[in-house]
């Protein structure tokens, strides 16, 4: 098998090295490159993650030329990676940014959602937003990809389908989503250290989180959504509880027939029977995401919980996932499908 030659950027933190670790098995996948920033001193991966001793290139500069790689993976916070994917599409990579700068189509949704002017404005209208689910064609025909966030992931998949058959109101819609601690990154916060988060479980940022503009935006209405994030005392996973409302005249029978249409033919998407609600342990370790709901027809209330993995479906698997695509490879290559079972 030929195998097509990728760089990384940004490989120290957790959804780098996590796409550093499942790319370093893809069978046509070879890493020739990985970048860094230049804040670290070690000369190898595996001197920052032991677990990473597999043979990988030495760490080199976000400065030096990537014309080497046919793909190239950005994993940097959000302002970094727009600085850097002008030079890498000049150099004839095509990109695939796990972070934010390039998942709107219009600079000024990103000012206003990230508090800073787009440096690479006359990108943005070529860049395609990295949800297979929906956009799997424009993936495979760009040189650009913005890979969506993890809570946009999880909660766009368990209730686009409804909204794109109308069978919701818009209004009222409350997301109710926990996170494990790894989707705040590695940076040292005192938020974060164990004797805070173990034994607990807070909310933070309820008003205003930036992944909210993300979701209304993707969701293809214009909705009112109380979007409501929470930590868990957990390294990974996130579990979105969505709290719905059925449009006049719709059953609940519709809402199953929406989720066979959108995704019976879709590999990392699983929908259960009504009243069956999925868990983390379910998809933790995959590249899958699983939806579940239950219906209280005295309300008229209809219950989606959707499950991901917030480093592999929402991160670095689906990053590859788009790779795939744009490769022409199968999409399931290089990922892992199934869940540890303990």
């Amino acid at each position: 098998m030929v195998k097509q030659t990728v760089g990384v950027i940004g490989a120290t933190g957790y959804a780098g090295a996590e796409l550093v670790r499942l790319l370093a098995q893809h069978p046509a996948v070879e890493i020739v490159k990985i970048g860094v920033r230049s804040t670290t001193t070690e000369d190898y991966l595996s001197q920052i993650y032991p677990g990473l001793s597999c043979k990988l290139p030495a760490l080199t500069s976000l400065e030096s030329s990537f014309s080497q790689c046919q793909y190239v993976f950005l994993a940097l916070p959000h302002g970094i990676s727009m600085g850097y994917v002008p030079r890498l599409l000049a150099e004839g990579c095509r990109v695939i940014d796990l972070g934010a700068d390039f998942r709107f189509p219009n600079p000024s949704i990103y000012a206003d959602t990230y508090e800073m002017e787009h440096q690479a404005p006359e990108l943005l209208a070529q860049a395609v937003y990295g949800l297979p689910e929906y956009f799997r064609e424009q993936i495979g025909q760009t040189d650009v990809v913005g890979n969506p966030g993890c809570y946009p992931t999880a909660i766009l998949l368990g209730i686009k389908p409804l909204l794109d058959k109308d069978l919701i109101e818009k209004k009222g819609i409350i997301v109710d989503a926990k996170s494990g601690a790894t989707g705040a990154g590695r940076g040292l916060s005192q938020d974060r250290l164990f004797t805070e988060l173990n034994d607990n479980f807070r909310a933070y940022k309820v008003v205003g989180h930036r992944h909210g503009n993300e979701i209304c935006f993707y969701a293809g209405k214009e909705l009112e959504i109380t979007f409501s994030p929470h930590l868990l005392p957990l390294q990974r996973g996130i579990l979105a509880t969505s709290y719905l409302t059925l449009s006049p005249g719709v059953g609940v029978e519709e809402v199953a027939r929406a989720y066979q249409a959108a995704y019976s033919k879709e590999p990392f998407v699983q929908v259960h029977s009504q009243g069956v609600l999925p868990e983390l342990r379910w998809v933790v370790g995959s590249n899958n995401c699983q939806i579940g709901y239950a219906y209280d027809p005295k309300i008229r209330r209809l219950i989606v919980v959707s499950v991901i993995d917030n480093l592999i479906k929402g991160a670095a698997g689906q990053a590859i996932q788009n790779f795939n695509i744009m490769a022409g490879l199968p999409e399931t290559m290089g990922l892992p499908q199934l869940a540890p079972v303990v």
